[in-house]
């Protein structure tokens, strides 16, 4: 708690448990997370894009409906409430928009946002079409749109398995570890990488470590202190305390 009220700046880095008590499903739960009915090869490669993008970007939609019909939990609600009165940089991995309907500003979306398909061939970005169209099913197909510009398909906005991370999001997300006094680590399984690698990073650059997790994880080792709970609940009580 000391580390928290003395640091002046504070890097949060989120993974896919901070938004789990939204009712947002980890990929590795092994009885609710998404990689159990499906391999990450076929929906989440460039490899599977091209064997089935109808099955790739109906996936994709149907996700993004499961987040938009999700709320904000109390953990996010508390990081929003933290970054209004002092300097705190988020970094997440998940491509959700929860941080920001909380009120927060999030500096780096690591992985990408399933809010932000753009073109496969030119780039350009794109916007979902209504959500009455989203599939109802994880596993139903819809053709991806067209692009405007070039005629190329329209993509998800996530990063996928063996694609480079975006540049300027990871030069944030390493900046902002490097430059912090104290850096949280909360809901991620830390088998990601190069994210999993930031908490070492910010220990070689003398930040304190802080991981708020309620079990063991690939990254525990690099916390000076462990906080076996979850988001919803250690957060809202650390920010309180401050």
């Amino acid at each position: 708690m000391d580390s928290a009220r003395e640091a002046s700046r504070i890097t949060v880095l989120t993974g896919a448990g901070m938004s789990a008590e939204s009712g947002i499903a980890t990929f590795r739960d092994a009885q609710s997370g998404l990689w159990k009915d499906f391999d990450p090869k076929d929906l989440a490669s460039p490899e599977g894009w091209l064997a089935d993008s109808d099955l790739v970007w109906g996936w994709y939609r149907w996700r993004a409906e499961l987040v938009r019909r999700s709320e904000p939990n109390a953990g996010h609600m508390a990081l929003a409430r933290w970054q209004a009165r002092a300097h705190v940089d988020i970094a997440t991995q998940n491509v959700d928009d929860l941080h920001e309907r909380a009120g927060a500003e999030v500096l780096s979306h690591v992985h990408g946002s399933l809010f932000e398909p753009y073109c496969s061939d030119c780039g350009a970005r794109a916007q979902f079409d209504s959500a009455a169209d989203a599939p109802t099913q994880a596993d139903q197909r819809v053709p991806p749109p067209e692009c405007p510009l070039c005629g190329g398909l329209i993509r998800p906005g996530a990063v996928w398995f063996g694609e480079s991370l975006p540049e300027a999001a990871w030069e944030a997300a390493e900046g902002a570890v490097r430059a912090a006094d104290l850096v949280l680590v909360v809901g991620t399984s830390g088998v990601v990488y190069p994210f999993a690698g930031l908490p070492a990073i910010a220990r070689s650059a003398g930040a304190t470590v802080v991981e708020i997790n309620p079990v063991e994880t690939e990254v525990s080792d690099m916390a000076d202190h462990r906080w076996r709970t979850t988001a919803a609940v250690g957060l809202p009580a650390l920010v309180a305390q401050l």
